[in-house]
């Protein structure tokens, strides 16, 4: 995915630019960058390092002298390109960051070309998808005008952020997938992904942007430059798994989610357990929720060993993959011999991690292993974020057991979305064997949606049933 964080400020706002895009760190592990207009020289700095084996602030903390003087910035933590590009175009000189997932970008690089337009950036030898968004931006007569050229012409989603000599302008996506929250204090706005990112740094939340809403940020004030969409779709995933516990999406927070999400389960559960565990870290609150629901005890049977694991780094093969996954968790023998104990986890993506990890828990003593997954079962391939598109779908447990029983992976997908229905519990039981659970339950999507606390067709829970916007196919 990916998550930025921008500020324009009366006073030097480098420190702010920094622990502010480094409160995103969560949400992104392969690029990080920043930039900054000096007012008085009227000039970018821009810096940009590669994550994927080190952490943004061990990269960019040495460099921050480079930014002094800087009264406005913009920063990324990103899972896609290098960013942000500094642009020379008619609409003036700016700097761009973006969240974003455009499953049509060789389509629209192509037609760039046949415009007689050129890429300077190149992301992995493919199309750099900041700079193709740059290039449909400055087709427009303003900036406001470019940034619906953008949302007209691409699939997916995109939000960005826009470094200008006259403040940051801030566009959420059209359709409102990824969130942007404003912050201010005296002196300074900003701009970020995560509402996380503001406490520390003295800002307190002045509003969520609008699906496809603009927005004008100087150190004074807010100026409104495209009304907010009617329609929304933000991610529910956010949530279950993305979202940081202390950061809070449309007015709904992400650790009170999990635990409500986790008690509104547990009123549906009669099995017959000794204690709850959270698999750390997004499995921890639904687990807390989980325990106040059953009236059982929560220990922490299942510790992250957070000294050399604050997060996880993205190696380059599967084998190396499973391998941190399984080094970082480390299970507590003297809480899980003979106990029958409930984990709660965010999703089931592979499986060959809960599956390792089953077995360890067993060589370990246990006696049962209950597993309750705070989402319905991953069916189908994100095509707006970064979640699950990053994997082809025959990636996902669920579509290669739907193969193997339909003869075709897309086959009856709908059938097995459906809770309950017979080819869903069968769905279900067959995961349970491979992982070597004792039992095994997804969430309901009602009880997510009710959980969640917004409407369900302001939600995009396209992984989980197919749907698009209140129900439709898309």
């Amino acid at each position: 995915m990916g998550g930025f964080f921008g500020t324009v400020s009366q006073q030097d706002c480098v420190a702010d630019l920094f622990y502010g895009t480094d409160y995103n760190s969560h949400l992104g592990t392969r690029r990080g960058g920043m930039a900054t207009y000096n007012a008085d020289e009227h000039s970018f700095t821009r810096s940009i390092h590669n994550l994927e084996s080190s952490y943004f602030r061990t990269k960019f903390e040495p460099l921050l002298g480079r930014f002094a003087g800087s009264r406005s910035g913009i920063g990324i933590i990103s899972d896609t390109d290098a960013q942000p590009l500094v642009i020379n175009s008619h609409l003036g000189r700016f700097a761009i960051v973006t969240v974003a997932k455009i499953n049509n970008i060789d389509a629209l690089a192509q037609q760039l070309l046949d415009q007689h337009m050129h890429f300077a950036e190149l992301s992995s030898g493919k199309t750099n998808q900041t700079e193709l968004v740059a290039l449909l931006l400055i087709q427009g007569k303003t900036f406001v005008e470019g940034i619906e050229n953008v949302f007209r012409h691409i699939d997916g989603s995109c939000s960005m952020l826009l470094l200008t000599d006259d403040g940051i302008i801030a566009a959420r996506d059209d359709w409102g997938r990824t969130p942007i929250v404003i912050g201010r204090k005296e002196g300074a706005y900003a701009a970020t992904t995560e509402s996380t990112a503001f406490p520390n740094l003295d800002y307190t939340i002045d509003r969520f942007l609008g699906p496809g809403e603009v927005v004008r940020l100087r150190a004074d004030g807010i100026e409104q430059l495209r009304a907010p969409q009617d329609h929304q779709q933000i991610c529910s995933f956010l949530w279950v798994y993305y979202g940081f516990p202390t950061s809070t999406y449309e007015g709904r927070n992400v650790e009170e989610m999990r635990f409500d999400n986790g008690q509104m389960m547990a009123a549906e559960d009669d099995t017959e357990i000794d204690c709850v565990c959270g698999i750390p870290d997004s499995g921890v609150g639904m687990a807390l929720g989980y325990a106040a629901g059953l009236g059982k005890p929560y220990q922490r049977a299942i510790s992250k060993y957070t000294p050399t694991w604050p997060r996880s780094f993205t190696p380059a093969n599967q084998e190396m993959r499973q391998l941190v996954a399984k080094m970082k968790l480390i299970p507590n023998r003297d809480l899980l011999n003979g106990k029958r104990v409930l984990f709660c986890d965010d999703s089931i993506v592979r499986g060959t991690q809960l599956r390792d990890n089953v077995s360890v828990l067993f060589d370990d003593g246990v006696k049962e292993v209950h597993m309750r997954i705070a989402c319905p079962p991953l069916i189908y391939g994100c095509p707006y974020i970064g979640f699950t598109n990053s994997k082809s779908d025959m990636e996902l447990i669920t579509r290669r057991i739907i193969g193997e029983l339909e003869g075709d992976p897309n086959k009856n997908l709908e059938r097995y979305a459906t809770t309950d229905s017979p080819e869903y519990r069968r769905l279900v039981e067959i995961i349970r064997e491979r992982l070597g659970l004792t039992t095994l339950r997804f969430n309901k999507l009602e009880t997510l949606v009710k959980a969640i606390g917004l409407p369900k067709c302001k939600l995009c829970t396209h992984c989980f049933d197919g749907s698009g916007c209140c129900g439709c196919k898309k």
